[in-house]
């Protein structure tokens, strides 16, 4: 069930050569999202059909979903599905408010320059659909946004089989006061609310975790919009695990992103080979008797490894290489490896503290970057949905003080009107 891998002789300094990893593109999805991409810019509304005919079953009525639906849909959850929706949106919430920031100020040679930051005026989330409903990922996309202070935030899910959105998602949706939802997913959703199209208005960022042409797509329109968390693909996640662990709780939490179907990771790194073996057969069983097991054993064929090392520094090695966007502690001492972590989208310490918890309530978005660009990437958060704008603003005295440099400055540079600009406002006395 889970490949074995054994690294227990190979030095720390070799052990990123004897790593796997899946190829997520290559040409087909790549070419196929490009395709969909120009085709939309070039047709819009009618590509958009075209393709919902071709990947969905059929194409709605109409791509926006009413506002009356949502409010409708809220209306038919049961009650503590509700509560809890409610518990997850305070949560989430509540943590991005830390993250705003008030204008700052600094004066230096007499130079005051102001820093306020400024949210975007409209933002697009995408939700995964069809195969599952994600009420969790409405709440981490639009609560961040929404806190950021985004004019308008739409939403991009794909129907289900039967050509409809399902309640939970829609009832979220009400809940974190999306302003619009399209029954629109895959590649063509990116594009659409990069480009626009006669029913979806094009945004400034696009934020939300989705499947390899989801992915491929966002990374083909960053540039022309906002792209967050870097490569929010299929989901991932590295258990570290020693003999003190429980070994149920290390199986189901390798199994638990398994689970959100194939094309992502699932890895666990030990250095005791009866914690892997024991492991091993535990997500045997667990994936044996799930409802998903299909789903499960897609990702563990090709992404699915017992990773056995020689010891917790080479551990941290391994994870490191991987950059996962899950990564579990759960280990006698977790914290004393923290230091040790360099690359991945969300830590969770000790036994007690699953990624699922992180998923729903813990208050960070889980929207998290995937295939390795936790090397340079982190979870999306409200400065995704901002842009820093410096105010500087000087009287005579500072630019009195400053000119002669940069004049020296632009006249070493060849450009002499930067220079002139300076010198004409420089006192005379």
């Amino acid at each position: 069930m889970l490949n074995r891998l054994d690294l227990s002789s190979v030095d720390d300094n070799a052990l990123a050569d004897h790593l796997p990893r899946p190829v997520v593109d290559g040409d087909e999805p790549l070419d196929a999202v490009r395709s969909i991409i120009a085709d939309l810019r070039r047709r819009g509304d009618l590509a958009l059909r075209d393709l919902a005919e071709r990947f969905d079953g059929g194409a709605p009525d109409q791509f926006r979903v009413p506002g009356a639906e949502l409010d409708a849909a809220w209306n038919r959850l049961e009650p503590a599905l509700q509560a809890a929706l409610e518990t997850a949106r305070e949560s989430i919430e509540a943590f991005h408010l830390t993250q705003r920031h008030q204008p700052d100020r600094h004066v230096h040679r007499g130079m005051v320059i102001e820093g306020i930051q400024q949210p975007v005026r409209r933002a697009g989330c995408y939700v995964p659909g069809g195969r599952a409903a994600y009420p969790s990922t409405v709440l981490m996309t639009a609560v961040p946004a929404r806190v950021a202070g985004v004019d308008e935030i739409c939403l991009c899910v794909p129907p289900g089989s039967n050509g409809r959105i399902a309640d939970v998602t829609l009832g979220a949706a009400r809940l974190a006061g999306i302003d619009e939802v399209y029954a629109v997913g895959g590649a063509q959703a990116i594009a659409a609310m990069a480009y626009g199209t006669e029913s979806i208005p094009a945004v400034d960022v696009i934020a939300g975790p989705g499947n390899v042409y989801v992915a491929i797509a966002k990374r083909e329109v960053a540039g022309d919009v906002g792209v967050a968390a870097a490569f929010a693909g299929p989901s991932e996640i590295v258990v570290v695990a020693d003999n003190t662990v429980p070994t149920s709780f290390a199986a189901i939490d390798v199994v638990v992103q398994a689970e959100h179907g194939p094309g992502g990771l699932a890895w666990l790194i030990t250095w005791d080979a009866d914690v892997a073996d024991a492991v091993t057969d535990e997500v045997r069983r667990i994936t044996e008797a799930s409802p998903r097991s299909e789903d499960i054993k897609a990702t563990l064929a090709d992404g699915g490894y017992a990773v056995v090392v020689a010891d917790a520094s080479a551990a941290m090695v391994v994870a490191n290489a991987i950059a996962p966007e899950h990564l579990q502690l759960m280990v006698e001492d977790p914290r004393s490896l923290l230091p040790a972590v360099r690359n991945a989208g969300a830590v969770f310490c000790g036994p007690l503290s699953p990624a699922s918890v992180g998923d729903y309530v813990a208050g960070p978005s889980h929207v998290l970057p995937t295939n390795g660009t936790a090397r340079f990437a982190g979870a999306l958060t409200v400065a995704d949905f901002c842009k820093d704008i410096h105010v500087i603003t000087l009287d005579q005295e500072a630019i009195d003080g400053v000119a002669d440099v940069v004049a020296t400055l632009a006249d070493a540079e060849g450009l002499g009107a930067h220079a002139q600009s300076v010198r004409l406002r420089k006192s005379s006395t």
